[in-house]
């Protein structure tokens, strides 16, 4: 998500500091970027100066206090609460008081994540979709505390980066995996309890409901872990049992198969 999120803004004409703690990660998605604009100039989508100058404006870092220069800063990180509360306390104490904070996390509270700072007014929640240079959707949450003109600039910003803007309130899953997540997790109950196999699920859903692909390949595609968490995190915030993760994505998750990443989750990728 990092890295899509990179290439767009600098595509859009910003200077972006992309950041991770390991050089490794850091690497695999400058190079990631590089490779998806080069492959943009052989398609005829741009010409080699523009590819250039994007991927010029693109600085890899491995030194938090390089955000400090920032004027708008996305975490993407996992979804994971904690991790996302420590990467805002250590922000919120490198980051100028003007700078903006926003997570993209696709569930999690930003009113909890924002009370962990001393500028709860300048936190928000911009969620892009994945893969970010081809999705069009920015899912924008205010949280209890964010300042109407913190809000207003969020939007602006996604604009200009060529995205569709949609306004959701600070409840568990927002409003895409609100509604998203319980239909994959329905689906691997389908599995679970033998209604149908993961192929003929896919493809009655695909055909069915016009879909571009089934609910367990987009699974697969999301992470099985990361589904995981956010089932987990609608359960929690609504304690509602429609909600609970099918045992056989905690299964899955408890074995590893986490999707393509992984090379296995609900089909195989290793070959």
């Amino acid at each position: 998500m990092g890295r899509g999120i990179a290439q767009v803004a600098a595509a859009s004409g910003y200077q972006v500091t992309l950041y991770d703690i390991d050089s490794k990660p850091l690497d695999a998605g400058v190079s990631f970027i590089k490779k998806q604009l080069d492959r943009g100039v052989e398609k005829g989508k741009w010409d080699a100066n523009q590819a250039g100058e994007v991927f010029g404006r693109i600085l890899g870092t491995t030194t938090f206090e390089e955000l400090a220069k920032s004027q708008f800063v996305v975490e993407a990180a996992t979804e994971n609460k904690s991790i996302k509360e420590n990467i805002f306390k250590k922000l919120d104490q490198v980051c100028p008081p003007e700078t903006i904070l926003a997570t993209n996390t696709s569930s999690i509270s930003i009113t909890e994540i924002a009370a962990v700072t001393s500028r709860a007014d300048r936190v928000v929640g911009m969620h892009f979709m994945n893969p970010v240079p081809v999705m069009k959707l920015v899912e924008g949450i205010r949280g209890l505390e964010t300042a109407e003109e913190v809000f207003d600039l969020t939007e602006r910003l996604a604009v200009s980066m060529g995205k569709v803007f949609v306004k959701a309130n600070d409840f568990p899953g927002f409003t895409v995996n609100r509604i998203l997540m319980p239909m994959i997790n329905e689906a691997v109950y389908a599995l679970y309890e033998g209604v149908a196999s993961v192929e003929d699920i896919d493809q009655a859903m695909k055909l069915g409901t016009n879909q571009p692909m089934g609910p367990l390949t987009l699974a697969d595609f999301i992470g099985l872990d990361t589904c995981l968490a956010i089932m987990e995190v609608l359960f929690e915030g609504f304690s509602d049992s429609k909600y609970r993760p099918c045992p056989l994505l905690k299964k899955y998750v408890a074995a590893g198969r986490l999707g393509k990443k992984s090379g296995q989750g609900f089909y195989d990728y290793r070959n």
